[in-house]
């Protein structure tokens, strides 16, 4: 009789006998049931995860705390963003939450420290606490649109999609010179939405600094 030239692994009866493994109940819940329930919870978990990321991610739930609507989202309110004569407006997460995955996530886990503020440290819980911490709240977002090149902005807003003919003469001019010396939109627009704190353009201009002396110390010695 002639031997069968397919190797141990692949002969007949043990593909039989692992397929009756998977499948059949040996004393506990079969694995193919295991496999399928665990594919089953993890698109219900999937499912409630991006349920609540997206509810998390509107203007309602940014202003659901008394320190921003009564605040910065009441300064919004008076800015273009929010009414000019197209009709387009940009909430809240359109300026300050990432539209990709991977950068949405972390976002919304370094803003899980704002309830951490608001429920038990009080940091900004009055006016006047919002007032002293002003330019230093405002300082992260400012250094977090300047490393990321005006992510947000430019998801409404580019530089190759401007028709400068079109613009009047000192925006134009500057955007030009915006493109042609590299720099970014919150350069120039720190209190476009919101009102500049006093002092900002000193305190951004120091952000500056901090952020170029921390890329330079950062960056490999040749």
């Amino acid at each position: 009789m002639t031997e069968s030239l397919a190797p141990p692994s692949v002969r007949p009866g043990l593909l039989r006998r692992l397929w009756r493994f998977v499948w059949s109940p040996s004393g506990s819940i079969a694995l193919g049931v295991l496999v399928a329930a665990g594919f089953f919870v993890g698109i219900v978990f999937w499912g409630g995860f991006h349920w609540a990321l997206e509810m998390t991610n509107n203007e309602q739930f940014c202003i659901s705390c008394h320190e921003m609507k009564d605040n910065v989202y009441a300064e919004y309110t008076s800015s273009p963003h929010f009414q000019n004569h197209s009709g387009v407006r940009a909430t809240c997460p359109d300026c300050h939450v990432p539209k990709e995955w991977q950068y949405k996530l972390v976002r919304k886990i370094q803003a899980s420290q704002e309830l951490w503020g608001h429920f038990v440290t009080g940091s900004i819980w009055t006016r006047e606490k919002f007032v002293d911490r002003r330019i230093e709240l405002a300082s992260h977002e400012w250094r977090r649109m300047k490393t990321t090149d005006s992510r947000e902005c430019r998801n409404c807003h580019a530089f190759d999609s401007m028709d400068f003919t079109k613009q009047e003469t000192r925006a134009a001019k500057q955007h030009q010179l915006a493109v042609d010396t590299g720099k970014t939109c919150i350069d120039c627009h720190q209190g476009i939405a919101h009102r500049l704190p006093q002092g900002g353009r000193d305190a951004y201009e120091a952000m500056l600094k901090t952020l170029a002396s921390e890329t330079a110390a950062a960056a490999p010695a040749k």
